[in-house]
């Protein structure tokens, strides 16, 4: 039974109870850990425990990485890379990047916070399943809605705020977060029934209830869905449904059920895996996994529209060119 997720989008300081359980477990191994299964595990190291018998996963975790989400073409077939592939890939990308940071076009250089390397196990793609390391394809179904998106879009680009997306919108992100090219971290609380899913992209927080309770009404979608999680022995499980189609992930609808898994299999790494299932937008399921690394850096502000009128001129200026269209302007 999935329980409501209490918030969506809420304030840090509305969670600050849960702050004092935020007791960052350490290990004298001082190992570091390739990402992948538990096969890679360090000898004789098991996962530390919370006050109350809990697999602990509280912390601040990294999961900046080169690897890309989708294989390229050039590796078709191929799940791993050589050393020297490894080693080309990761210097072409890097100069790509550093050709996309020089471009006069570009602005707030700064903040770009791109992964420098692949997985340690140098995968070709986050994608796990299918084999080919590749989306699924889309339904005939979900590429009509696509196609009529895009013609909404072209239509009427900037009507209202309402036309705009919810990222630009300073809302939300979605569930899940994927790498990308800034504010890649995550910072997990727990208490003895609940998880907290904090994500430094736009503030995003997710409560996660861990015991039984009511759902919500599916007349009420929510942006990140509704979540409830459980243990599986080491691994935190959040399942998640009732998705609002506003917010889900990669353009599915509210058909969309989302599995997480969080195992930590080392001192500094869990392995976080997830499987995302709509039959209304993929001829069938697909499933991502990456390592995130324990950071002692702190979670930045992401102020986003605070003192930032993009939105506003975004708005603005087109009906500055309606206004000349209609020969209106003064």
């Amino acid at each position: 039974m999935m329980v409501r997720e209490l918030v969506s989008s809420v304030r840090l300081g509305t969670v600050a109870p849960l702050l004092a359980a935020v007791l960052v477990a350490t290990d004298a191994s001082g190992q570091t850990l390739a990402p992948g299964s538990e096969a890679d595990t360090p000898s004789g190291w098991t996962a530390p425990r919370t006050a109350w018998g809990a697999p602990d996963l509280r912390g601040v975790w990294d999961y900046r990485t080169m690897t890309p989400l989708q294989r390229p073409v050039e590796f078709a077939g191929k799940a791993v890379m050589t050393d020297e592939e490894a080693a080309a890939f990761q210097s072409r990308t890097l100069e790509e990047q550093a050709d996309y940071d020089r471009s006069p076009s570009v602005h707030a250089k700064w903040w770009l916070d791109y992964g420098k390397e692949l997985t340690a196990d140098k995968r070709t793609s986050l994608i796990v399943d299918p084999p080919d390391g590749r989306i699924p394809p889309r339904t005939d179904a979900a590429r009509e809605r696509s196609a009529a998106s895009a013609e909404r879009r072209r239509a009427h680009p900037a009507d209202a705020a309402e036309y705009r997306s919810l990222g630009e919108r300073c809302l939300t992100f979605g569930t899940p977060r994927l790498p990308g090219a800034y504010n890649n971290n995550y910072l997990l609380l727990q208490t003895p029934d609940r998880v907290v899913i904090h994500s430094e992209m736009i503030h995003d927080t997710r409560v996660v209830p861990l015991d039984e309770g009511s759902t919500l009404s599916s007349a009420i979608p929510q942006l990140h869905g509704e979540a409830r999680g459980w243990w599986d022995g080491d691994t935190l499980v959040v399942e998640s449904a009732n998705f609002s189609p506003k917010g889900a992930f990669q353009g599915a609808t509210e058909r969309l059920r989302l599995v997480e898994r969080f195992t930590r299999v080392g001192p500094d790494t869990i392995q976080y895996e997830v499987t995302a299932d709509d039959p209304a937008t993929w001829t069938s399921a697909w499933t991502t996994m990456f390592p995130m690394t324990k950071t002692e850096q702190p979670m930045f502000e992401f102020a986003c529209h605070e003192g930032n009128y993009g939105l506003q001129n975004i708005l603005g200026n087109a009906r500055a060119e309606e206004r000349v269209g209609a020969g209106t302007d003064k």
